[in-house]
């Protein structure tokens, strides 16, 4: 590789922030996403009845796991001490879908946003892996930070309850 081509660009640097002067705080963050599926497809998930067993119940856990995970997913994620994880499921007929909600918190020096964040993706994606042998159409979406709470910056709610706006 020519020396030219080893340069990294100016203003193209990366690095981890440094949070070590930050005081540990109480951090809270909620996130929520949807996955959009065919009403007979969320029927057979609410009857238990897909091959691979009890959707909801696989994809809380696979939400949880996954938030205790983020920093090896996420580059410049800091891995933080999370005390407790959760992750709701719940079925809108009406919508055809399912929508996960799911609370990261920890005492830590930076905040639980990406864990929270992560927890609803691997969720939904949990959704569409033990879905997808009977409804291919499926869609994930609406993935949105919701609230966050303690640290520096203070309070965040969103303000729209639609994404994107």
């Amino acid at each position: 590789m020519s020396q030219k081509q080893n340069k990294t660009r100016p203003g193209s640097s990366v690095r981890m922030v440094d949070v070590s002067a930050k005081e540990k705080t109480l951090r809270t963050a909620v996130a929520t996403g949807k996955i959009f599926l065919s009403p007979k497809t969320l029927e057979t998930i609410e009857k238990g009845l897909l091959p691979k067993g009890d959707v909801l119940t696989v994809s809380r856990v696979a939400g949880i796991m996954a938030a205790k995970r983020t920093s090896e997913l996420i580059p410049m994620c800091h891995p933080i001490a999370l005390s407790n994880v959760s992750v709701e499921l719940h079925s809108s007929k009406e919508n055809s879908c399912i929508e996960a909600r799911a609370i990261a918190k920890a005492v830590d020096r930076t905040g639980a946003e990406m864990e929270s964040l992560v927890a609803v993706t691997v969720s939904l994606l949990t959704i569409c892996d033990m879905c997808k042998q009977v409804d291919k159409d499926m869609v994930i979406g609406e993935i949105a930070l919701i609230e966050k709470a303690g640290g520096r910056s203070g309070h965040y709610k969103r303000k729209s309850k639609t994404i994107g706006q």
